[in-house]
């Protein structure tokens, strides 16, 4: 009998070995799963930013149009929203953060026009394109959120055992996050 259990030793610990190695593919698998998970997720968010900012671009290009006869804005500005509009598709997060910047300080030049002219503030149209703007603003806001939150999850897969060993192998670099300003509050006043 004792001679039957030494037989059935070497197949128990290989029996443990096996259970053991699939246990710890599962768990790679898992943890692989997780990243590409993330990874899509933060790419299908950044596409739907890219998409309110090109109808923000939009409506900035309308506005200006609107204003023109106001102030003068040079043709460069209608060329450089046009050029912002058309690098949105392919941006990367560090390209939107200069997009963002560049057309919020855009935008807060059509918004400082509107409050110096009276007129404006009761056209309909611009009031109208202002109005949509904020809910562009609201929505680009929520995206960026979402996107820095998914961001943060993959981020810290990167940097904790045992799955930045994972990203290492992988050879998964981190996310840049999205450092977006706040929403425009108080138009600053510019004078053309």
């Amino acid at each position: 009998m004792s001679m039957a259990l030494g037989d059935l030793i070497p197949w128990i610990i290989i029996g443990i070995l096996i259970v053991i190695a699939v246990g710890l593919v599962l768990y790679f698998v898992g943890i692989y799963n997780r990243f590409f998970s993330l990874k899509n997720s933060s790419e299908a968010t950044l596409g739907q930013i890219r998409v309110a900012m090109k109808k923000r671009l939009d409506m900035i290009e309308q506005l200006l149009g609107a204003v023109k006869s106001y102030a003068a804005f040079e043709r460069e500005t209608f060329e450089k929203v046009t050029a912002m509009r058309a690098s949105v598709g392919s941006a990367g997060p560090g390209d939107l953060n200069q997009i963002e910047r560049e057309s919020r300080s855009l935008l807060g030049r059509l918004f400082a026009v509107a409050e110096n002219y009276p007129d404006l503030k009761t056209n309909s149209t611009v009031m109208t394109l202002m109005d949509s703007v904020r809910g562009v603003e609201d929505e680009i806001a929520r995206q960026r959120y979402t996107y820095n939150n998914i961001s943060q999850q993959y981020n810290t897969l990167c940097d904790v055992i045992p799955s930045n060993i994972i990203a290492r192998i992988l050879g998964l670099s981190k996310l840049q996050y999205l450092e977006f300003e706040e929403a425009i509050q108080t138009p600053p006043k510019i004078a053309f």
